[in-house]
């Protein structure tokens, strides 16, 4: 019996196999889109694309054009190509936009591109582009029933961002404090800590920010000369109260107190 199943199972598939590939080599539009649509249903998207892609040319402005392309945009979707999903999926958007599935069309078009943006050490312009897509597409469906995952990609990009700031900013300290850095780069570095704070002020990164810009600071007034020392030492207190009040307990504290002790050792040579 189970001989018998096996042989009829086999038999299906060649048939189907065979079916496919007799509809596949003729010329006739109709009996792919039949076909094309019978094995997306069935979750064979792949040829179901195949099928599609010959007949795309030919339906244009022709009823069934919008089903097909429908599908058709789907197919990349599914199959997880997202530079061609993202182009589709918004041609879709922009050739039918009175269609029922405009709204759903949209919002995978924006997350395709969500799903382009690259780890965070990297260039960030498809971040950049997948938070434009995700933003506009909450503004123009307030009330949409993908609003929350839009919403949440956008926060998720967004969050990459700020990492990708802060690496930045932190990356400049790190040359400064392994003396790979031109002395002439510290303000520069001051300057990028504080606009990552003002670009994110309620960053999970605020404290260590706040850290290594005191530190930074610290580093400039130790290596600076006799005539701009103390009021750069002054300078890097100023900082290093501002870390204090943001820094209720870190594991930053014992080094930011042992350079605190030589800021104040020098100070008080000033001061003599």
């Amino acid at each position: 019996m189970k001989h018998l199943v096996y042989i009829i199972t086999i038999a299906i598939g060649l048939s189907s196999c065979s079916e496919y590939q007799k509809v596949f080599r003729k010329d006739d539009i109709a009996p792919k889109f039949a076909l094309g649509e019978k094995l997306y249903n069935e979750g064979k998207v792949k040829k179901a694309q195949n099928l599609f892609a010959q007949i795309v040319p030919n339906y244009r402005g022709k009823p069934g054009a919008e089903k097909l392309m429908y599908l058709y945009g789907n197919t990349f979707y599914l199959q997880e190509d997202w530079n061609t999903a993202a182009y589709q999926l918004e041609r879709f958007t922009k050739a039918y936009p009175r269609s029922e599935k405009l709204e759903e069309m949209a919002f995978k078009a924006a997350k395709s591109n969500y799903y382009l943006s690259p780890r965070s050490s990297l260039d960030q312009e498809d971040t950049n582009k997948a938070i434009l897509k995700l933003q506009n597409f909450m503004n123009t469906y307030p009330k949409s029933e993908y609003l929350k995952e839009a919403s949440d990609l956008a926060l998720e990009m967004n969050s990459k961002l700020e990492e990708k700031a802060y690496n930045i900013a932190k990356g400049y300290h790190h040359r400064i404090s392994s003396g790979t850095q031109y002395r002439d780069d510290y303000n520069a570095a001051i300057t990028v800590f504080d606009n990552f704070l003002n670009d994110y002020p309620g960053t999970k990164y605020k404290e260590k920010a706040l850290y290594y810009k005191y530190d930074t600071a610290y580093l400039l007034a130790k290596n600076s000369t006799e005539r701009k020392k103390k009021k750069r030492l002054e300078t890097a207190i100023k900082f290093y109260n501002k870390w204090k009040r943001s820094a209720a307990e870190s594991e930053l504290s014992d080094a930011a107190e042992i350079t605190l002790a030589d800021i104040n050792k020098q100070l008080e040579q000033f001061n003599k």
